[in-house]
């Protein structure tokens, strides 16, 4: 055997084995799935799901699966979309609204939707619509939220099949044609005119009232003066009561001169009085007044 036989022998085994070994590297390149954290991983065999990779590292049998389609899970918005709805009290609104969905179920979106995106927006479309002819104009004004929560509540059931959650559903505007604003302005400013007049008449109301209150408050006080002073009264005819049968009639005698001497002293000390009329029993006030102070002393 020349040199180069041998040569020959020893390039065949080699061959054999370099093939090997990059077959083997094939597979193994083949074999190994790298998922990234924001996607998933549709695997076929022979045209039929075998499998959904999850993010990491995954295997699958080289040359029989294959990596079919790749899915974003990330959370997506749907573009801006506007639409014309009729309120339930025939008023044509244009609404512009905005989606949010994430796809958790690759297989379900892969095999049973072509367009998503497109899905979604016609889904919505058709929901906001139905559920804004159910309602009035103030009510679509007025409860936002409420219909923004039915809504999302209703895109998420017609997209439940597909494999997707719908994380946010917006309302951003509602708009009115120029006819409409202007019957609703002057609906406003009528409103405000009839509240002005409602809250004009509650105040003469209110003002009719409280004096009213302090009417009658005055003649509660006036009222309880009154018995008040009647009980003083009665107070002192009791207490003069008192003194009479304790000291007997020359007591109420004695009060009596002394009270008619002490209003002459007053008709006396009258401011611009030249005259003064004096009753004819003055003298006898005077005197039987002295004959009790001298009785008394």
């Amino acid at each position: 055997m020349d040199i180069e036989a041998i040569l020959d022998a020893l390039l065949g085994g080699n061959l054999v084995i370099l093939l090997l070994a990059g077959f083997i590297i094939l597979c193994i390149y083949l074999g190994i799935r790298i998922v990234p954290q924001s996607q998933k991983f549709v695997v076929e065999r022979f045209g039929r799901l075998r499998s959904v990779l999850g993010p990491g590292i995954n295997f699958i049998v080289p040359f029989l699966d294959r990596v079919a389609h790749k899915i974003s899970i990330l959370e997506r918005q749907l573009p801006n979309a506007q639409q014309d709805a009729i309120t339930k009290d025939n008023v044509l609104v244009q609404v512009e609204t905005s989606v949010f969905y994430r796809i958790l179920e690759p297989e379900k979106t892969v095999y049973r939707i072509r367009d998503v995106d497109a899905a979604i927006a016609t889904t919505v479309a058709g929901i906001v619509r139905a559920e804004i002819g159910k309602m009035d104009l103030d009510e679509v004004q007025s409860n936002r939220n409420q219909l923004i929560s039915e809504i999302k509540h209703s895109v998420e059931q017609a997209v439940d099949d597909w494999g997707i959650e719908v994380t946010r559903a917006e309302l951003l505007d509602v708009n009115l044609d120029q006819a409409t604003r202007d019957a609703m302005l002057q609906q406003l400013n009528a409103e405000r005119a009839r509240r002005a007049q409602v809250t004009e008449a509650e105040g003469r109301k209110r003002a009719v009232e409280l004096n009213a209150d302090a009417e009658l408050y005055e003649a509660e006080k006036t009222a309880e003066a009154r018995k008040i002073l009647a009980d003083a009264e009665a107070y002192a005819t009791r207490a003069v009561a008192a003194a009479i049968a304790e000291n007997g009639l020359e007591a109420a005698q004695y009060q009596i001169a002394l009270k008619q001497v002490e209003a002459l002293g007053q008709i006396a000390q009258g401011n611009g009085t030249q005259t003064i009329v004096v009753p004819a029993d003055a003298a006898d006030a005077f005197g039987k007044a002295f004959q009790m102070l001298k009785g008394r002393s």
